[in-house]
């Protein structure tokens, strides 16, 4: 039977993907900061958590982030950028998927396929960017996107089957994008959750360290 981690479980897509995952008959194992006090921005706390997790998963998945911290929201302009809302973004939507996977590689196995998927989003894709704005969170979305792509390429040494993706789920209705979706198409939690997990089932080598849709349409860094 597959193993699975995901880590933010307890959030909106963290919790479909878990039912998702549970549904195909996966074995899950669930991480969040609510209910087992996982704080992806502190490494201390990102090495003892999965420190404690014991075997090897067939899919790690990152399912955390935020478009607001402490009260920042994403900027319209450039006179709303702070240093601390570039940084405060960066730390958890680039920084705290990036430790767990330092943290995760030994719960990788290296004789079998395994994969490795983190949240992205389109909106971190310099080249699709043609209205501005957001820059923050932009930004942190852009270095997740290198982090993972830079992570691929060591992975194929030392974790040969090992396939790293970042995955661009749509706009999910969940409490995260509730004032943002705007205009947006929204999906279910459970449905962004079955097309995140058919898109890591379908992915081989050849996709790892890539940037994909929930359709598994590749998407421009």
């Amino acid at each position: 039977m597959k193993r699975a981690l995901v880590i933010g479980a307890s959030g909106g897509i963290g919790a479909a993907l878990s039912a998702e995952l549970e549904g195909r008959g996966w074995t899950v194992e669930g991480l969040s900061r609510s209910r087992d006090g996982l704080d992806v921005t502190d490494e201390a706390s990102v090495e003892r958590g999965l420190g404690a997790v014991q075997g090897a998963f067939d899919l790690i998945f990152v399912a955390t982030g935020a478009l607001e911290i402490d009260g920042a929201e994403p900027e319209k302009t450039i006179r709303a950028v702070t240093p601390k809302a570039l940084t405060d973004q960066f730390t958890l939507n680039a920084v705290g998927p990036f430790l767990v996977l330092k943290h995760g590689l030994h719960l990788l196995p290296k004789d079998r396929p395994a994969t490795f998927a983190a949240l992205s989003a389109r909106v971190g894709s310099i080249g699709d960017n043609g209205i501005g704005g957001w820059a923050s969170y932009r930004t942190a979305k852009a270095a997740l996107n290198q982090l993972l792509h830079t992570a691929a390429i060591e992975l194929k040494r030392t974790h040969k089957q090992a396939v790293v993706l970042a995955l661009h789920p749509g706009t999910v209705a969940t409490d995260f994008t509730a004032k943002y979706a705007g205009r947006h198409k929204t999906v279910a939690p459970a449905e962004a959750a079955k097309n995140l997990i058919g898109v890591v089932e379908r992915a081989g080598l050849e996709h790892s360290g890539r940037f994909f849709d929930y359709a598994f349409e590749e998407i421009d860094w």
